[in-house]
């Protein structure tokens, strides 16, 4: 039958029971089921909320979506209209924590030392210079400046020339992440060029300043060539160094060795990887392909004195080091073998040291290798804590720049001087309203999944807390694409510890916490392990005597969302709360869609349901919103991002829709979509806390704290 767009429909009668847990909250809208249907693999899929995909994406301007996504933003701003004082003091107490006019420690970087600052109040970075051998600091950007009048504003990159003469600078008005990319006079202050308005990724200028290097995107928001342009050219001149024609999944990104001799020309999706270099004196000369791709061998390259640093898993799953000769790329010596304790997940080549990223039984390390082969560890205390490599522009510094922090240490800033071991600390995260880090305790618990598996939870609390199996807690993670969640620091969730609630972190597969098979251990067929872990987690932290089902809510985002969507599904009765931010929750459509910004780079990770159908039958078997079923479901707050390239705005509208028709409880049930803004929600620093507060706001009221 012909698609047909009706309005969104009000069923007052339905939700009486919902509209009576206030009595000034309006019913809440109800979007039309229309009739939608498709095969696949001998399988009809009935998907009845496919009228909320506007045919048109990426412009958004169907009446009927939009009316309907505006009449759930008026609901739940009709819900949280009781707790806007519980959401003002939690805003106050969180934008209290943050330095009003906090500053990052000046680097140095040949004749000038950088740093960005905000000013009171300021919801955005102002970027300064100054010379290392003295005188007056000067603007390089002014965020607020630049981001006046707008809705949204996010600066992508700023990368000065190598003669300190001109910055490069990109930034995204809306949040579709199509950046705009600009040439700066820093003399005048003055814009002298638009090089691309689809841009996206990082920059970088040719070693004569006169020409940059950067990437952009296609009509479906893929990464898919680095362009080369010649300061005071037009644009359409611009040269093309590749572009990626083979692989669909692709994307292509481009950076910079640590010596600056070479720029870096990468295309790859989530297990494939193939990297060119091109002279950073000639970006023109042809480029030099170090390996050609190989089906789920993944490498990174870096230089220095003249040879090629590698860290690749072509015969371990953690990585090994390897060197070789630029004139003989693809012939890789192992310098550092792949170990089942070590996995190594960086390296940058100074001129001192190689400085190898890596972690070792679930805990950061940075490693120091000289190039007689002396090796040193960066010396950290405590038992848990985050650690990584900070901002070090140069190739021979004295010096090392280090972030590190805890789950009960703020963030603080070191420079690690390898000369006597010694770390120096340059900057403490400041909390103004104050913090005493000894009123607070934490712990990292293994819990047994069900398979077996020793999955580790890191747990914050406030002293007193009692484990009397009646405490409250919020429990997060995110597992997917081996991104591993840290036990970092986060004032943020002070306001839920000095309420008496605990803060739980899972560190489930499907992120690299233990290491590269733990990634491997929650990919693609392995999936439900991710979700098995999580569910498991919580059944831990209750037998620890931390917590009862019902008094857990739980958070994630993008990919996290996705674990919202599963573990909602299937263990409804574990939750309090649940808090979905742009969750990726359509996930069978999504991955039949390869016309979508996103999936055929997204198959390495989640399956190709199009040629497979055991992945078909796998993504059938957990898309959140397939899913749905006739039972009761927990609270549930639900955001999305109308200009969101990442997981598209209907995921999230179709998954509330097909819960509000379906479940059978009374809870409150909220999808907010912030129309001006993409997948990191608002902009500005405290109008994203505000969101933070919302959050924290309906997490309070439905686990019975609201004040």
């Amino acid at each position: 039958m012909p698609f047909l767009r009706l309005p969104f429909l009000l069923l007052p009668i339905l939700f009486a029971t919902e509209a009576a847990l206030s009595q000034t909250l309006p019913p809440p809208p109800v979007a039309a089921r229309q009739p939608h249907s498709y095969e696949r693999h001998g399988v009809t899929i009935e998907d009845p909320y496919f009228w909320l995909k506007d045919q048109g994406y990426p412009k958004v301007d169907d009446a009927a979506v939009l009316d309907y996504l505006k009449a759930e933003n008026g609901y739940f701003e009709a819900a949280m209209k009781p707790r806007e004082k519980l959401v003002d003091t939690l805003f106050e107490e969180m934008k209290g924590r943050v330095k009003q006019d906090d500053a990052s420690v000046p680097q140095k970087d040949g004749d000038w030392l950088y740093w960005w600052a905000f000013k009171p109040g300021g919801q955005y970075r102002i970027w300064y210079r100054k010379p290392v051998s003295g005188g007056a600091e000067e603007v390089i950007l002014d965020e607020p400046a630049e981001a006046q009048g707008k809705e949204y504003f996010r600066l992508q990159v700023l990368e000065v020339s190598p003669d300190g003469k001109l910055a490069a600078w990109a930034s995204d008005a809306n949040g579709s992440e199509r950046f705009t990319l600009r040439i700066r006079d820093l003399a005048t202050g003055k814009d002298i060029e638009t090089v691309s308005t689809v841009t996206n990724g990082g920059v970088v200028w040719s070693s004569d300043s006169k020409s940059v290097v950067f990437t952009e995107v296609n009509d479906n928001w893929r990464t898919y060539r680095a362009q080369l342009h010649v300061l005071g050219t037009d644009p359409k001149s611009d040269r093309t160094l590749y572009e990626e024609k083979e692989e669909l999944g692709f994307n292509v990104g481009v950076g910079q060795t640590q010596d600056r001799q070479w720029i870096l020309v990468a295309t790859g999706d989530n297990q494939t990887s193939e990297v060119r270099l091109v002279p950073s004196a000639n970006p023109t000369a042809a480029s030099i392909l170090v390996s050609p791709r190989k089906t789920g061998r993944e490498y990174a390259v870096d230089a220095a004195h003249g040879k090629l640093w590698i860290l690749t898993n072509d015969d371990h799953v953690n990585f090994r080091l390897a060197e070789a000769d630029p004139a003989t790329p693809g012939d890789w010596k192992t310098l550092i073998p792949g170990s089942d304790s070590v996995y190594l997940r960086g390296v940058s080549s100074f001129a001192r040291h190689l400085v190898i990223s890596e972690r070792v039984d679930g805990l950061d390390q940075i490693r120091l290798r000289s190039y007689d082969g002396k090796e040193e560890r960066v010396p950290f205390k405590e038992a848990s804590y985050s650690a990584s490599m900070g901002s070090n522009p140069e190739y021979d510094p004295d010096r090392y720049r280090i972030g590190y922090s805890s789950m009960v240490t703020p963030g603080t800033v070191y420079d690690y001087d390898p000369a006597t071991d010694q770390l120096t600390t340059l900057k403490v995260q400041e909390i103004p309203s104050g913090y005493d880090p000894s009123l607070y305790e934490t712990e990292r618990l293994m819990v047994t999944a069900r398979d077996g598996k020793k999955v580790p939870v890191s747990v914050v609390y406030k002293k007193g807390f009692r484990k009397d199996g009646q405490g409250k807690l919020l429990l997060y993670a995110y597992g997917a694409y081996g991104y591993a969640i840290p036990p970092s620091f986060s004032t943020i969730r002070l306001s839920l510890l000095d309420r008496g609630y605990a803060y739980a972190i899972a560190h489930i597969r499907g992120g690299d916490d233990l290491g590269r098979n733990w990634y491997l251990g929650g990919k693609a067929k392995e999936r439900w392990n991710t979700f098995h872990d999580f569910g498991d987690a919580a059944k831990g932290l209750i037998a620890a005597k931390f917590t009862k089902a019902g008094n857990i809510a739980i958070n994630g985002g993008s990919a996290g969302g996705e674990l919202m969507g599963v573990v909602a599904n299937t263990d409804p009765k574990l939750w309090g709360a649940v808090v979905a931010d742009v969750p990726f929750v359509d996930v069978l459509n999504t991955m039949l869609d390869d016309s979508l910004p996103l999936t055929p780079g997204e198959w390495p990770e989640w399956g190709n349901p199009i040629k497979d159908k055991a992945a078909f039958e796998l993504l059938r078997s957990y898309s959140p919103y397939d899913n749905v079923t006739r039972q009761a479901y927990p609270p549930m707050l639900i955001t999305g991002g109308l200009n969101d390239p990442r997981v598209t705005y209907w995921e999230p509208a179709k998954w509330a829709a097909k819960l509000r028709a379906t479940k059978t409880d009374d809870n409150i049930l909220l999808l907010k979509t912030n129309m001006g803004a993409g997948h990191g929600g608002k902009s500005g620093r405290f109008d994203n806390l505000r969101e933070d507060a919302e959050a924290y706001a309906f997490i309070l009221w439905q686990l019975g704290d609201a004040d």
